[in-house]
C-alpha cells in the first residue's frame, strides 16, 4: 500500500459511517509553521470518494462537486454517505465529511461506468458489453490537447516553504511529483508570466498508477494558477466539480491549468488532465479565494488592451 493509499483510507462503520484520519503528509502547510495546517483539497475528496465507491453499484466518479466548508483538522473524522439515487447507468451520493460535529466537506458525487483504458470496442472498464444505445456509445470527440514541453525539460519543484515542519516532518511535496513547463515557473524567482496558467507532469514519488482517486487529487494538484499572477500565500479553494472521462493509463499524468477572471479576491480555475497515452480523463473547474501573501512582480505581467495581450514596462 502506498503513502496516498494509507492517507486517503476509510473504515466502514455501518449505516453508510466511515472513518477517516487527514494526513499531515499531504498537508500543503504542515503543522509547526506559522500557518495552520492545511491537507490538499484533493486528498479530501479522493477519501470522500472512496467512502462513496465502498457502496456505489457503479465503479467510477463521473461527476463531483465538493463545497470546502472548513480547514480540516489532522485529526480522527468521519465521512457519512447517503445514497439519493441508485440507477442503472447512474447513481448520486451526498457525503459530508464531518470533525467535532461539523461539516467540514460537503460532496456530492455521480457514479457510472466509462469504457476501458484504450478501449474502443464498446466494452467498460469491468469487461462486460456497454448497455447505452448503439448511436450514441459509438459518439466520439476530443478537442485538442494543450502543448507540453518534453518531460526532460520541465522543472521539478521539490518541496517548498511550508510543506516541511521545523522538525523535519514532510507534507505534499515530497509525496507528489510535479514537473512544470518551465514558462510557468517565473514567479519561482520573482518573475511571474503575468499569465494565470500552470502546465506539467504529475504523479506520486511513490511509484503507482493514476485511477479515480489519483486523478481526484490531480485536478487540485498544481499551484494556484494566480501565482502566475504574482499572488503569494495559500490560495484555499472554496468550491470544486470535477468529471472523470477516462479510465487512464499507466505513466505519469499530464496537467493543464488555467484561469478566465481574477477579480474580488476571486479567482476560477479549470483544469485539463491527460494521461500517457494521450487520453483526456479528467476535468474540472473550481472557485478560490486569493492568496494573502504580498504581490511579487505584478509589473512584469502583460496587460489586456483592447482584446490584445502587451507586455507591460
Amino acid at each position: 500500500m502506498t503513502i496516498f493509499d494509507e492517507a486517503t483510507a476509510v473504515r466502514s462503520c455501518g449505516d453508510g459511517l466511515y472513518d477517516v484520519l487527514p494526513d499531515q503528509r499531504f498537508a500543503v502547510v504542515v503543522a509547526g509553521n506559522s500557518a495552520l495546517p492545511a491537507v490538499n483539497g484533493g486528498v479530501l475528496i479522493a477519501t470522500v470518494l472512496r467512502a462513496v465507491l465502498d457502496s456505489s453499484p457503479h465503479p467510477y466518479p463521473i461527476a463531483t462537486s465538493a463545497h470546502f466548508l472548513r480547514v480540516a483538522k489532522l485529526e480522527p473524522a468521519s465521512v457519512q454517505v447517503t445514497w439519493l439515487k441508485q440507477g442503472k447507468t447512474a447513481a448520486t451520493a451526498r457525503a459530508t465529511l464531518i470533525q467535532d460535529s461539523l461539516p467540514v466537506l460537503e460532496v456530492t458525487v455521480t457514479t457510472g461506468t466509462l469504457p476501458a483504458a484504450g478501449a474502443d470496442d464498446g466494452k467498460r472498464a469491468d469487461g462486460a458489453e456497454r448497455a447505452d444505445g448503439a448511436d450514441g456509445a459509438e459518439l466520439s470527440w476530443t478537442g485538442a490537447a494543450p502543448a507540453f514541453p518534453p518531460i526532460e525539460q520541465c522543472v521539478d519543484l521539490g518541496p517548498w516553504p511550508g510543506t516541511v515542519g521545523v522538525d523535519g516532518s514532510k507534507g505534499y511535496a515530497a509525496q507528489v511529483q510535479l514537473l512544470l513547463d518551465p514558462a510557468t515557473t517565473g514567479w519561482r524567482r520573482g518573475d511571474p508570466a503575468g499569465v494565470p496558467e500552470m502546465r506539467g507532469y504529475f504523479g506520486l514519488r511513490e511509484g503507482r498508477d493514476p485511477d479515480a482517486y489519483l486523478l481526484a487529487l490531480a485536478v487540485d494538484g498544481l499551484p494556484p494558477v494566480v501565482f502566475g499572477l504574482g499572488v503569494t500565500g495559500w490560495s484555499p479553494t472554496v468550491e470544486l466539480t470535477w468529471n472523470m472521462r477516462g479510465v487512464p493509463s499507466p505513466g505519469p499524468l499530464r496537467v493543464a491549468t488555467r484561469c478566465r477572471h481574477v477579480g474580488g479576491s476571486w479567482f476560477d480555475e479549470e483544469a485539463e488532465v491527460w494521461d500517457a497515452s494521450g487520453q483526456l480523463v479528467a476535468q474540472s473547474r473550481q472557485m478560490a479565494r486569493v492568496g494573502r501573501g504580498k504581490l511579487r512582480g505584478p509589473v512584469n505581467g502583460p496587460t489586456r488592451v483592447r482584446g490584445q495581450l502587451t507586455r507591460d514596462g
